[in-house]
């Protein structure tokens, strides 16, 4: 098997961080108090009110407050219990795990979620729709279910959503569980499970995605070779899709997605081969940008490359962490090799982006942080 080195280029606007190893200081304070949730794992906000924030609970509910004004507290916005019954499962690696609002949502009122569900097990996604007159008022009947991933185990279900640049509406799709992907879905073109998939509002394969016309390939593939991208992010000033995928027994990797990218999942880990296998040999896979072994942390929580306006020194920086060991990181998104450990943290389950574009880390323990330098 064939395996790449990874050249990065992100593009002429792309500067080199003016922060050096030694030099780079963050500190991540509590934002938002009193407030404090049940097992967050996702925060975002909807272009329509740039000033109200949602926070995801895995257990299904969804909560907004003001970014201004927190201390008024956190409200109700749905719970899917109630919308999808007895059908939600939650618990473990599952639950409700991902958001996202349509780029035109303020017009038509859309949003998406990523959910478990059970009889049999899968993964929902699914779009939903407000009252463009009461955005609070999630009509209940609204649900369209756009795809329905049957998943072989209860762990390694992905769960982020996001709209990209280009409009079209990206999935993370882990590899359906247990250990070592037992039943080869990552390198299967034929599976969704252990993919990135790209898809439209309506639930259907972009026409330029890379395998529409490929036989034995399923038209929503952008990309594949994944584990278990939890958390991944686009960075708002080059579009690029930065992803941390959760390794098996000695590496997590950050991998910054690219169209018919394979990363390699099963055949490697990281960079190590995993399951050497001579048929693979005319296979071509992508390394990480960046891994780290399990002395370091043992399940990675993707984050988001700072381009926010009240640190201008932390421009191009590339935040993440791990969620077993609590450590986190800076990574120069223009140098990679140029990573920075930071202050540790409870259980950190998401990174968040504000409107402005400012960060923020979700403690699954319950409290939001924001990064800050002292």
């Amino acid at each position: 098997m064939k395996r790449h080195t990874v050249l990065v280029f992100l593009g002429l606007a792309l500067a080199l961080s003016p922060l050096s190893r030694a030099e780079i200081q963050v500190e991540y304070q509590r934002a938002f108090a009193p407030l404090q949730f049940t097992q967050p794992v996702l925060m975002t906000y909807a272009n329509d009110s740039p000033d109200r924030l949602y926070v995801v609970e895995q257990g299904g509910r969804i909560y907004s407050f003001s970014k201004a004004n927190p201390e008024r507290g956190a409200s109700l916005w749905l719970d899917l219990n109630k919308i999808a019954g007895n059908d939600f499962q939650s618990g473990g690696e599952q639950g409700l795990l991902g958001l996202a609002f349509d780029p035109a949502f303020a017009e038509n009122g859309f949003f998406y979620l990523n959910y478990s569900a059970k009889s049999p097990r899968r993964t929902v996604i699914a779009r939903f729709r407000v009252s463009t007159e009461q955005p609070s008022t999630v009509y209940i009947g609204s649900e369209r279910v756009l795809l329905d991933i049957d998943q072989d185990f209860a762990n390694h279900n992905g769960g982020m959503l996001a709209f990209g640049p280009d409009g079209y509406l990206y999935i993370g799709m882990g590899d359906g569980g247990s250990a070592g992907d037992p039943r080869q879905r990552a390198q299967d073109g034929g599976s969704l499970l252990g993919k990135m998939l790209r898809i439209d509002g309506d639930g259907r394969p972009a026409a330029d995605n890379p395998f529409v016309s490929r036989p034995g390939y399923r038209a929503e593939i952008w990309a594949l070779g994944l584990r278990n991208p939890w958390r991944f992010s686009f960075d708002r000033q080059t579009g690029a899709l930065w992803a941390g995928d959760v390794g098996q027994n000695q590496w997590e990797e950050v991998n910054l997605i690219r169209r018919a990218g394979n990363y390699g999942w099963n055949l490697f880990e990281g960079r190590q081969p995993y399951r050497p296998d001579t048929a693979a040999e005319s296979i071509t896979t992508e390394a990480p940008l960046h891994d780290y072994g399990h002395d370091q942390g043992q399940s990675i929580t993707g984050g988001y490359v700072y381009r926010g306006a009240r640190f201008p020194a932390l421009q191009g920086w590339y935040f993440f962490g791990d969620f077993v060991s609590g450590r986190m990181w800076a990574l120069n998104s223009s140098d990679p090799q140029q990573t920075v450990q930071l202050a540790d943290m409870a259980n950190p389950a998401a990174f968040a982006e504000d409107a402005q574009g400012e960060l923020y880390v979700l403690s699954y323990q319950g409290n939001i942080y924001q990064l800050v330098v002292p």
